[in-house]
């Protein structure tokens, strides 16, 4: 088969990612998709996961069944009690899809009579002989926990549904040449400000596209990150350095309802022109790695840890509600392993 193609979550999105060697022809071929995107930190192309795609790409289809009557009802009880929760749109998607899933997978049975022996079946039978990812496998686990958390009658055991084994993936971590390299490789000024913001403050990319001027107190030197990942504001220090290029920016481009806007006033930036400014970038700095947004953030916590802050400061900076998550920058620190001497070195 000239690809293989399997079902991921990307970015909270359910998709179909498409792996092949690099072939001219099949590039652009892939293309001629409609929302074809490429991944350029997990080395795939994905597409939306549409019926139409998951035929094309021999993919088992998800709307051939439909539940029964009191897996339709289970589902829109479920979708209710996200919104009223205030789980993101995206988020409620994913969960229910995932529901009505494993719903249809137990037709035959009542809610209540389903057990812990089907959730095994299900992954078995369905995800690991489907190829599924085992993030997506998460996400199903997520939704089948949360689901079965608030119907009343269950023959679930919630404490003994198992997570997937997941592959330990170190961040992705630039040295200080190289950002700095990618920060002034860009002339026009507010390109260069949307970057540097990005590392300077540790900022995701959503975060950066929802700022407002009046989220900047240039009085107290923080930017207020509102509403931001799991629905928490949090504060960030403000350098001087950025503050005055902020000012310039500001009276260049005087900026209404976001910091950042995007062709028409009032509306944010588009996260895909961010993307193909950063690119653009990476290519004037002459740096041949796949760099990403997220690499210059994770850059930021980890350039922050050599220079000796604490991980419980890193922690808050990034907005991370475990410390769990801000540890795993101590495995890509040079500053320790550097000061390591091979043996070799004393043969």
């Amino acid at each position: 088969m000239k690809w293989k193609a399997k079902l991921i979550l990307h970015n909270g999105t359910t998709r179909i990612a498409v792996y092949f060697e690099k072939n001219a022809d099949l590039i652009t071929q892939i293309k001629s998709y409609q929302d074809a995107r490429w991944s350029a930190s997990q080395k795939y192309w994905h597409l939306p996961d549409t019926e139409a795609n998951r035929i094309q790409f021999q993919l088992p289809l998800a709307h051939t069944v439909v539940p029964n009557s009191e897996g339709v009802e289970s589902i829109i009880m479920f979708k209710r009690y996200l919104l009223s929760k205030r789980y993101s749109p995206n988020t409620i998607t994913t969960y229910s899809d995932a529901l009505k899933s494993f719903l249809i997978f137990c037709n035959s049975k009542a809610v209540s009579e389903i057990s812990n022996d089907d959730v095994i079946a299900y992954n078995n039978e369905y995800i690991l002989k489907n190829n599924l990812s085992s993030s997506y496998q998460n996400q199903l686990v997520n939704a089948i926990k949360l689901y079965f958390k608030i119907v009343k009658e269950s023959a679930i055991e919630l404490d003994k549904i198992h997570r997937p084994k997941r592959a330990k993936v170190l961040p992705n971590v630039l040295s200080k040449e190289e950002v700095k390299a990618i920060l002034l490789a860009h002339s026009n000024l507010k390109h260069r400000t949307m970057l540097s913001l990005i590392y300077s403050c540790g900022l995701r990319c959503g975060e950066l596209l929802s700022l407002q001027p009046q989220h900047i107190d240039s009085k107290r030197n923080i930017i207020l990150i509102k509403n931001a990942k799991g629905k928490k504001d949090r504060i960030v220090p403000l350098s001087l350095k950025i503050l005055a290029m902020l000012r310039e920016y500001y009276q260049l481009y005087k900026p209404k309802t976001y910091l950042f806007e995007g062709q028409k006033q009032g509306e944010p930036y588009d996260a895909r022109s961010l993307q193909l400014i950063l690119k653009q970038a990476i290519a004037k700095a002459g740096i041949s790695k796949a760099v990403t947004l997220h690499w210059l953030r994770h850059s930021y916590a980890t350039h922050l840890l050599e220079s000796g802050t604490d991980l419980r400061y890193i922690q808050e900076l990034l907005g991370h509600s475990s410390s769990k998550t801000t540890e795993i920058y101590t495995h890509v620190s040079t500053k320790s392993i550097q000061q390591i001497k091979s043996p070799f070195d004393e043969l």
